[in-house]
């Protein structure tokens, strides 16, 4: 009997109320913690006013799904045991991970900042990744730089 990789989440995940979003909704749960739903929706959807006074001409659902969009990583490094040695090796990242990787870097990035209120250090942060930059960014740029340098052992993915 083969077992399934990832759970029904995809599936059984309902869009949020407000945005009709599957993408708001799974960043919901993302930031929850201590299944405190409630709290998790001021803080995504506080962000979201906030980008929507900010940048008039674009809805904040677009600046939002542009955002991760921008974060997603194409290529990260898995480390590869071959003949005693491991080695770094190159490798595509699937779209599922790509989304989760770039949901937990922005998540972190927020939680990292002090001194405002986690709905404000959101805003900042979905608008650096709008305009390619901040810690979400940087951290996938690292990423993609440690693939690159690392690209000589791409013969290693199999």
């Amino acid at each position: 009997m083969a077992f399934k990789k990832f759970t029904a989440s995809s599936q059984t995940l309902a869009p949020d109320p407000v945005y009709g979003s599957k993408l708001v909704s799974k960043v919901i749960n993302c930031f929850m913690t201590g299944g405190r739903k409630f709290a998790s929706q001021g803080v995504v959807y506080g962000a979201m006013d906030i980008i929507a006074d900010k940048i008039k001409d674009v809805p904040p659902l677009e600046v939002f799904e542009k955002a991760v969009d921008n974060v997603k990583p194409m290529i990260e490094v898995r480390s590869k045991r071959v003949g005693g040695a491991n080695y770094q090796v190159p490798m595509q990242v699937n779209s599922r991970r790509q989304l989760s990787l770039a949901i937990r870097w922005i998540r972190d990035a927020v939680r990292a900042g002090k001194g405002q209120p986690a709905h404000v250090r959101l805003a900042n942060e979905l608008l650096a990744a709008y305009k390619g930059e901040g810690a979400a960014m940087s951290t996938r740029e690292n990423v993609h730089r440690m693939a690159e340098a690392n690209k000589a052992f791409a013969h290693f993915a199999w």
